[in-house]
């Protein structure tokens, strides 16, 4: 992977995330305007749009690994972590959004991406399964359908905030609900 993540300020890389997102036509000069940043200093970093998409598809994939630490996913309790990802995803929503646009791992130019998603989704398969084992996620489904379920709830539930379909309160709650119990309604005890 480039040095770049770790050079560029992570408040740049997040404002250009936005940027290529509103923006998905936009020149360098463009996306600087967005970012508030000048030509010269956003030229310092990237010497061409697509520098700047393969730094950010890069430094993505990098954050996504480590909010899978953070959430300790082979330790803690599977709905304690569970709640940590949702919550440490939700805070880097902007990144989430850019590879919705951005990012497919099997077209990925840099080999070393693609295998660091692999990992991803295997640690996260490996998550759901021992959340199964322990009895806090269903058997019925697969740990596999369960991270894809995951990564898919998560990416709409970003796209419908940015669009502003969503209220941003109460989106990680939201989210955990409608993981962990759909969209059927509980069933009303009757109390005759």
């Amino acid at each position: 992977m480039t040095s770049q993540p770790h050079t560029t300020d992570e408040r740049l890389l997040r404002a250009l995330a936005v940027a290529v997102v509103q923006q998905p036509r936009a020149t360098l000069h463009d996306l600087a305007r967005a970012a508030n940043v000048s030509k010269a200093t956003l030229h310092r970093f990237f010497r061409t749009r697509e520098q700047l998409i393969e730094t950010l598809r890069n430094y993505c994939v990098t954050l996504m690994g480590q909010l899978l630490e953070e959430a300790n996913l082979t330790t803690a309790e599977p709905l304690e972590a569970l709640r940590q990802l949702i919550s440490s995803h939700l805070a880097h929503k902007e990144f989430s959004s850019f590879l919705i646009y951005h990012w497919k791992p099997e077209s990925s130019s840099v080999e070393e991406s693609k295998d660091v998603w692999k990992e991803h989704e295997s640690r996260m398969d490996a998550f759901f399964l021992r959340g199964q084992q322990e009895g806090a996620f269903r058997i019925d489904i697969s740990a596999p359908c369960m991270t894809d379920a995951f990564a898919h709830l998560l990416c709409g539930m970003v796209e419908g905030e940015r669009q502003g379909r969503l209220a941003r309160a109460g989106l990680a709650q939201a989210m955990e609900q409608l993981f962990l119990h759909g969209v059927q309604a509980p069933e009303i005890k009757s109390t005759s």
